[in-house]
């Protein structure tokens, strides 16, 4: 996904929480600035600027960092996906509508490529669809089947809302692409740009 989705928040094989996770987490929309706060500081601690390289090739990274005037922007359009340990946020999914394509310089190839594709014989920008934008996991819940309850929270949130999530992803990033797959996420584009080549993958829910 563009190099902002970190490596490890994908679960090696896990596809079901523990009862532990069932239980205690709480899987959930952002609701308050405290909500905003955590994303960026959980944000931060995984950015590449902030890691070792040995800890980015073992743990991921995210590159792109949001202010709270964004955060805020995109809650107050579409909340976005949270997972909460307590009052903790443990992880999170960013709601991207299509109205920040503009807003955020990295994200333009994105959609540029995303509204000149075509899906089940119609062109994707006759769709509604938004952007999965970002998603990070504290590394202490990584691995345990956080990424699975982020996504069916999305889909349990906006399917009435939305005919699909869409999003890309490196293809050489084979853990992603077999995470968004189990998930329920199907291929409908491969490119490559200037900086790699890309899988753009899409989750059906109409």
């Amino acid at each position: 996904m563009r190099g902002w989705l970190p490596f490890a928040d994908y679960p090696d094989s896990t596809t079901e929480p523990s009862f532990y996770l069932r239980t205690m987490l709480n899987v959930t929309t952002t609701s308050s600035i405290d909500d905003l706060r955590q994303i960026l500081d959980l944000q931060k601690e995984n950015l590449i600027r902030n890691l070792s390289k040995d800890e980015m090739q073992a743990q991921g990274f995210v590159t792109v960092d949001h202010t709270m005037e964004m955060l805020k922007q995109m809650h107050d359009m579409a909340p976005s996906i949270i997972v909460k340990d307590e009052e903790k946020v443990v992880g999170y999914a960013l709601t991207m509508l299509r109205a920040f394509s503009k807003m955020v310089p990295e994200l333009e190839t994105m959609f540029q490529k995303i509204e000149s594709l075509t899906w089940s014989n119609k062109q994707i920008n006759e769709y509604d669809y938004y952007v999965m934008g970002q998603i990070c996991i504290d590394k202490a819940y990584r691995g345990q089947g956080l990424f699975d309850l982020l996504y069916h929270k999305h889909r349990e949130v906006y399917q009435t809302l939305f005919d699909f999530i869409i999003t890309e992803v490196a293809t050489r990033n084979l853990r992603s692409l077999n995470a968004h797959k189990r998930v329920g996420f199907e291929t409908i584009n491969i490119y490559r740009d200037e900086l790699d080549e890309w899988a753009v993958v899409l989750w059906n829910w109409s």
